[in-house]
């Protein structure tokens, strides 16, 4: 049986496709053993260098407190930046062009500096210009580099999931009298939010490993900071590095788990429901509707 986008494999190409995926395994099973061994040479694997991940003096005093402050530069980030990549986007697709131009070029401005250039620029800043405290200086650079990157990423794509519905969707609403404004909050973003769910989720990603780049460059004390310290007290190097490494793995599996269960969600509320709207309803959809009746804009009578 054949699909649109692959033919099914016959009997050479199964086969073809069990022995791949016989040696990929044998790959990886040999890859595993290697960096066991490896690290077991090495005395890596010695419990001396894990039994401080099971008492909670390392939790408590070191990693707990990083990972609160990466949560807490994620969440500001994340709750300034999708608001204000979401204005740049649809500023982008502006009629008006002294909207729309300045638009675009901060966006592909902020888009095309590396994060950790605008973290530091941001430090500088701070440290030149304002009254911060010095203790909160580090999380202000952090927010401001991850906001200023990643809101220009989010414009883009905005814009995109925006242009990529149909152009009938927006004749539709033109054609029963919804101004522009009108068409985008309550026809095309709603749409377009479904569709553009992966690629916010995967920037999101992208805010939380980011994180660490201020903890590297500018003593921000996050997650991968405190595991420093930690190693330099009980010199445990490697073990603090997976231990961390499995830290990140579980805040990004955790949100990318309930972003696709809100998509999910998402889908099936946009089902149709079998409702059917009202000449009630229908005014108070339609501008052109006057006195309870519809104007002759709309095709009715005046």
């Amino acid at each position: 049986m054949s699909s649109v986008l692959y033919d099914t494999p016959g009997p050479r190409a199964k086969r073809r496709n069990i022995i791949l995926s016989v040696v990929f395994v044998v790959l990886l099973a040999a890859l595993l053993w290697w960096v066991w061994k490896t690290m077991d040479e090495k005395n890596q694997l010695e419990w001396s260098l894990w039994e401080p991940f099971t008492k909670s003096e390392a939790w408590s005093t070191y990693l707990w407190p990083g990972l609160a402050n990466t949560l807490k530069a994620a969440a500001l980030s994340m709750v300034i930046a999708l608001p204000l990549g979401a204005v740049f986007g649809i500023a982008r697709m502006s009629d008006h062009k002294w909207v729309r131009v300045p638009a675009g070029a901060v966006v592909e401005f902020f888009r095309a500096i590396p994060v950790l250039l605008l973290m530091l620029f941001a430090n500088e800043f701070y440290v030149r210009s304002t009254g911060i405290p010095s203790d909160e200086r580090p999380l202000y650079a952090v927010v401001t580099g991850l906001v200023l990157y990643n809101a220009s990423v989010l414009a883009e794509v905005v814009r995109a999931g925006i242009l990529a519905l149909p152009k009938g969707q927006t004749e539709a609403a033109q054609a029963i009298g919804l101004r522009k404004g009108q068409t985008m909050t309550t026809i095309l973003l709603p749409q377009a939010v479904t569709a553009m769910l992966p690629a916010i989720v995967s920037q999101l990603v992208v805010i939380v490993k980011d994180t660490a780049l201020g903890g590297v460059m500018i003593g921000f004390t996050e997650l991968l900071n405190s595991r420093s310290t930690l190693a330099a007290f009980y010199g445990n190097v490697i073990p603090s590095f997976v231990v961390v490494a499995v830290i990140f793995i579980a805040l990004n599996f955790v949100l990318t788990t309930f972003a696709s269960w809100l998509e999910k969600r998402l889908r099936r509320s946009k089902r149709g429901t079998g409702a059917v709207l009202s000449a009630e309803d229908m005014e108070e959809l339609n501008p052109a509707a006057t006195g309870g009746t519809f104007g002759t804009g709309a095709g009715g009578s005046v």
